[in-house]
């Protein structure tokens, strides 16, 4: 077992009996599983609007480098500058590249798990950038010194308590303040880093490829204030972004906040096509789409597991996940959580390491029922188990294991072999580890066959 596969085991046995923890969790999940519930009623045949949401992705993937070429034909066009970048390493370069080049100091960054994925503050921070995180969320776990909890939530494990805490520590805000003063308190605060900031930073919710347009989605207002003072825009998308055409946003923003948030759609929909132009007032002097792969064209090789690159970062399957629920969003150890993350983690930063998220479902199935893109994410984790058994990596002792469990399963004199006493013994000393301490082992009673046997009356 991996080191990490040992410390997502020791994490998840420590969180999922985090009191405190699940009753937070909890009461923020219970708020979203009310508006979702309400949002989706709103859909007249809402099975009808996901399949027609997945036939638009996989279209996508059917002609990946066609409509990819094409959106950066027409962002070019429209005055941006396309980066294609192979890794973070190289996304990397070209954003400090720019920073050098254009001699900024201070960054304001939207909300986005593209930027988290190659580490962009931690980059900036070692050149000696201020990078300033300007959704609420965000801002919240970056002054607490953390990464975001969940893909659409990041500071969902965090209580209104917590945040007045963490605020008064850090700021000297006033104990116990209200949720609307300390929203308050940061809005003041932001409205100084984007009047001074020379670069906004966004990702990208879709990527339109007919027009050249990048759409970002939000509800605070804080990508547009990010992209209006700066006078550089930089936009980090993994190529899994693009769609077709503009008027497949009529049908991927609704599905996006209902299953995201609930809503009807968010507050805030905007489409950049370029820098500005002459004769504009609004709008920066330079505009960069950086278009990261990072593994993804590996994952699309993948005979099965490429479905997964039709996501739309909902955050549903997070949401509806029975472990998730358990385990939070930290145990995971990766900057995509729950069963997406499950799924995709694994080809992005290595199946020898990250193997056993793909493990770590009970394969209900809820997942794949919340998707609003029908992905069968269920299947893909276990496609993703697969592979990782037949690629070698499953220590020696779960092979003999499996192997111990298959000769048993197929000799009944196996199966019924010794007393129910001798049973429990065994099962309870293998299962303390496997099972867990703070849970009872069931009592093993006499086999089935056994019990059959002795009340069969002919």
């Amino acid at each position: 077992m991996s080191k990490r596969s040992k410390k997502f085991q020791s994490e998840s046995r420590r969180v999922a009996f985090d009191l405190q923890h699940r009753k937070t969790i909890r009461f923020n999940m219970s708020r979203y599983d009310a508006a979702v519930a309400k949002g989706k009623a709103r859909y007249a045949n809402l099975e009808l609007a996901k399949e027609r949401a997945s036939f638009i992705r996989e279209k996508v993937l059917q002609n990946f480098d066609s409509y990819l070429l094409q959106f950066e034909e027409n962002v070019t066009r429209n005055g941006a500058k396309v980066i294609w970048a192979k890794d973070g390493y190289e996304a990397i370069a070209e954003i400090v590249r720019i920073i050098v080049e254009n001699r900024v100091k201070l960054v304001v960054k939207s909300k986005s798990m593209t930027t988290e994925e190659i580490q962009f503050n931690e980059s900036m921070n070692t050149i000696l950038i201020e990078s300033v995180e300007t959704d609420l969320g965000e801002y919240i776990v970056q002054v607490a010194g953390e990464k975001p909890y969940h893909i659409v939530t990041p500071a969902m494990h965090k209580s209104k308590e917590d945040v007045a805490k963490l605020f008064h520590e850090k700021f000297n805000t006033p104990p116990g303040s209200t949720p609307e003063e300390l929203t308050d308190f940061v809005r003041r605060k932001l409205r100084e880093k984007y009047q001074a900031a020379e670069l906004g930073v966004t990702g990208a919710n879709f990527l339109v490829a007919d027009i050249g347009a990048v759409s970002v989605t939000e509800n605070e207002g804080n990508a547009l204030m990010s992209t209006s003072f700066p006078r550089i825009h930089i936009v980090i998308a993994g190529i899994e972004k693009i769609i077709p055409k503009l008027n497949d946003l009529s049908l991927l923003l609704p599905l996006l906040a209902v299953h995201g948030t609930g809503q009807q759609i968010s507050a805030y929909n905007t489409l950049f096509t370029g820098p500005r132009r002459e004769g504009e007032n609004d709008g920066p002097e330079k505009m960069y789409v950086i278009l990261l792969d990072n593994e993804r064209s590996s994952l699309f090789d993948k005979d099965d597991q490429f479905a997964s690159l039709k996501c739309i970062r909902c955050g549903a399957c997070l949401n509806n996940c029975p472990v998730y629920r358990n385990i939070g969003g930290y145990t995971y150890d990766s900057t995509y959580s729950g069963p997406i993350g499950s799924v995709i983690t694994p080809h992005l930063n290595g199946m020898k390491e990250y193997k056993h998220l793909s493990f770590a479902s009970s394969l209900c199935g809820k997942c794949t029922e919340s998707c609003p893109v029908k992905i069968e994410l269920h299947r893909l984790l276990l496609y993703n188990r697969r592979d990782a058994v037949k690629a070698g990596f499953s220590p020696m002792t779960e092979k003999i294991a499996m192997q111990a469990f298959k000769t048993a399963m197929l000799r009944r004199c196996l199966m019924d072999a010794g007393n129910p006493k001798l049973r429990n013994l065994a099962v309870t000393s293998a299962g303390s580890k496997l099972w867990g301490s703070n849970r009872d082992f069931p009592v093993l009673q006499e086999s089935f066959s056994k019990q059959w046997k002795k009340n069969l009356k002919i």
